[in-house]
C-alpha cells in the first residue's frame, strides 16, 4: 500500500507503508522521481530524472506542506 498525502500538477507525493521508519516522502511524476527526508530537517535524499527547477518546486511543496505531510505520516505509521 502506498497512500498518497497529495498532488501538485503532475507530481503524487506519497508513503511505501513497509519502509524505514525515519520520516520521508516519495515524489513521483512522469519524468522521474525524488526522496526527501522530513526528519530532523527537510533534504533531498535522492532523485532520478527530475531537473535542477523539478526538484525546486517540489521542494517547494514539500516546505508548503510539511505539516500535513508530518500529520499523514503520524496516522498513517502510528507514531506521535
Amino acid at each position: 500500500m502506498s497512500p498518497t498525502v497529495f498532488y501538485h500538477r503532475n507530481y503524487r507525493f506519497f508513503f511505501f507503508s513497509r519502509e524505514e521508519s525515519r520520516m520521508h516522502i516519495h515524489i513521483y511524476s512522469p519524468s522521474g522521481e525524488a526522496k526527501f527526508w522530513i526528519e530532523p530537517k527537510i533534504e533531498l535524499a535522492v532523485s532520478k530524472g527530475l531537473n535542477s527547477r523539478e526538484l525546486k518546486e517540489v521542494e517547494t511543496q514539500v516546505k508548503e506542506h510539511e505539516n500535513e505531510i508530518r500529520r499523514e505520516w503520524n496516522k498513517h505509521f502510528g507514531s506521535t
